[in-house]
């Protein structure tokens, strides 16, 4: 898990797509690329539980009772995080992403052999939203009750997560 390269992205609230006020999506870029086949066995290790493998839905989705982490083990993809007026970024084997609940996201474009783990802190049960009319107030409400996770998904207690989400924080490149 060394010689990842670690991103972190704040997403605003577009009015469809919540995005999470307080946290960053962490990108941890190339930090499992000599042993992605060990990525489940890395998140449950941690804590990150009710994991499961297979692909991303093709249209922006987003959970607001729970925080997720998507780790690529096989093929590459193409993913829009922040809803419709997020980013693209490119993900490969290896790759690893932290979504905080609230977090847009969606499969753009992704090679035939494409393959993610989820998982989420303490095997967190997880709902399905979409930005429908209707689903506010109550997913903002959800959003702001999800608790930390006690470890980073990858490093444990002391991981790069443990700093980046620190209660009440502020502050970041809001995209």
């Amino acid at each position: 898990m060394n010689g990842a390269e670690i991103k972190t992205i704040f997403f605003k609230d577009d009015g469809v797509i919540p995005g999470n006020p307080n946290l960053p999506v962490i990108l941890y870029l190339g930090s499992l690329k000599d042993e992605p086949e060990e990525t489940e066995a890395i998140f449950n290790r941690n804590g990150w539980l009710n994991s499961w493998t297979n692909g991303v839905f093709d249209y922006h989705h987003y959970h607001s009772n729970a925080h997720e982490v998507l780790g690529v083990i096989r093929g590459s993809a193409v993913l829009q995080l922040g809803g419709e007026h997020g980013q693209k970024f490119e993900l490969t084997a290896g790759d690893v992403a932290v979504l905080p609940a609230g977090t847009g996201h969606k499969r753009c474009s992704a090679s035939k052999d494409f393959r993610v783990v989820g998982a989420y802190p303490d095997g967190m049960d997880y709902n399905l939203c979409t930005g429908k009319p209707g689903e506010r107030p109550k997913v903002l409400e959800d959003i702001a009750r999800v608790p930390l996770p006690n470890t980073d998904p990858l490093y444990g207690a002391a991981g790069p997560l443990m700093s980046a989400w620190k209660p009440q924080q502020q502050t970041g490149n809001h995209t």
